[in-house]
């Protein structure tokens, strides 16, 4: 869970060191990978009983709420990158 979870922060800041829209972007979906990994993840220690459901139920809006925040910024870079 600690690599997929800074592979997420990793990933935006190769991306923005890129300098090329359409780079940033490609990164940018592999952060949002990563969260989804990471999600994966979380689901695996509430199966497993490592978690209780109200950190399960607090980690996963937390995570879902980074995914739209990435969605918005690529379609952002998304919009940039055609005017």
């Amino acid at each position: 869970m600690r690599r997929s979870s800074r592979s997420v922060t990793n990933n935006i800041a190769e991306g923005y060191g890129r300098f090329h829209y359409k780079e940033n972007i490609q990164f940018c979906r592999i952060s949002r990978g990563s969260l989804y990994e990471l999600l994966d993840q979380l689901i695996i220690a509430k199966e497993e009983n490592y978690i209780d459901n109200q950190i399960f139920e607090n980690t996963r809006l937390m995570i879902m709420d980074c995914i739209k925040v990435l969605n918005g910024f690529i379609n952002y870079l998304d919009n940039a990158n055609s005017n």
